[in-house]
């Protein structure tokens, strides 16, 4: 089965220079003159290597068959990352650079979906929305309430993200209706 150079996209495995490397990032690259291209970054899954090669939008390469199992993500040791398996119960250790700057999203018993290949763990996905509890803001600067500026908060996996100061979308009670009529 044959897939294009516009539709690979991260994580795909396909069979390049006698060998299975995993789509690691895509981008379109457009000169003001001449045709488009795609550059794209490859992991060779045996040796590591990182390359970046430029091709056609319309190249085809030979996709490689990969599973892809639902696992549970139970804690870090440093160096890896632990799972397990929902249906054997079986833990696997992940080092912890396939995940990346995305680890600060991990909290315990997430699903995650693990991409395989001939049994060797290729990718790891989080799920599009996580659940995090603020566990660090600064304190407001007095005088600073004039604009709604939202202010830096510390998840507790060591995320950071935009917060709105708290009050900024308390409901207030309408004001009070008034019965009169004009002119009356």
């Amino acid at each position: 089965m044959g897939i294009k150079a516009i539709d690979l996209r991260r994580g795909h495995a396909v069979k390049y220079k006698d060998g299975v490397w995993v789509a690691v990032d895509n981008k379109k690259v457009e000169k003001g003159k001449g045709s488009s291209y795609y550059s794209i970054q490859l992991k060779n899954i045996r040796t590591g290597q990182l390359i970046t090669e430029r091709f056609r939008p319309v190249e085809d390469f030979e996709q490689v068959h990969v599973d892809r199992k639902s696992m549970e993500y139970l804690y870090s040791d440093g160096s890896s990352h632990i799972v397990m398996d929902n249906e054997s119960y079986e833990q696997m250790n992940l080092p912890a650079e396939m995940l990346g700057d995305q680890a600060v999203y991990l909290t315990p018993n997430i699903p995650l979906e693990i991409t395989f290949i001939e049994g060797n763990a290729i990718s790891i996905e989080l799920p599009n929305t996580v659940e995090l509890t603020v566990t660090d803001t600064p304190p407001q600067v007095k005088g600073a309430t004039a604009t709604n500026q939202p202010k830096d908060a510390v998840c507790d996996g060591g995320a950071k993200v935009k917060v709105v100061p708290p009050g900024r979308f308390a409901h207030r009670a309408p004001p009070p209706f008034s019965s009169k009529l004009r002119g009356s």
